[in-house]
């Protein structure tokens, strides 16, 4: 007899408990009963797909839109989708990557206006607090200096002092 099930695969309850017994399900036949029915007249609850990380949420707004995956644009749709809060501060961020890559410093106070007009608080405290040496911020963003070398080499000072560091300092020659 042919079933009107929307599904492939075994629709046996009784077979389905002893493979999934096998795999460690610790229920009894009758559970696997009752949701074969549910699938047999389509009321079966889907699964929901688990929730991403918090640092793969922020690994996928941070990377450009062409270096996403298809799978991981998908996936941060769903999210979008889910909280409107982490779109938005997905579109702020990539608004402020992109004044950071592109080193367009002049933009910074049109973007900290966007952030005031509407952004989740946590964005809007950081644009705020940015305000208080926008000058200062503006040629960070904008001249192609980096104090990089010397935050390197304080680092190196802090872990020496505090003997994580054992190994001699390398040449910069």
């Amino acid at each position: 007899m042919q079933s009107n099930v929307p599904f492939n695969g075994c629709t046996d309850a009784g077979r389905l408990f002893r493979e999934v017994r096998e795999r460690g399900f610790g229920g009894t036949v009758q559970t696997v009963r009752r949701y074969v029915a549910t699938l047999r007249d389509g009321t079966a609850i889907p699964v929901p797909a688990p929730i991403p990380s918090t640092r793969a949420i922020t690994s996928w707004i941070m990377r450009r839109r062409e270096s996403l995956s298809e799978e991981d644009e998908v996936r941060l749709s769903e999210v979008c989708l889910a909280c409107p809060d982490i779109a938005r501060a997905r579109e702020i961020a990539q608004g402020f990557t992109t004044l950071v890559r592109d080193r367009t410093g002049h933009l910074l106070p049109d973007w900290i206006s966007d952030v005031e007009r509407d952004a989740p608080q946590p964005i809007r405290g950081f644009a705020r607090f940015m305000k208080f040496d926008i000058d200062a911020v503006t040629a960070g963003l904008t001249l192609p200096y980096s104090s990089g070398v010397v935050e390197g080499h304080v680092n190196h000072i802090k872990r020496r002092s505090n003997g994580r560091c054992t190994a001699e300092p390398r040449s910069t020659s």
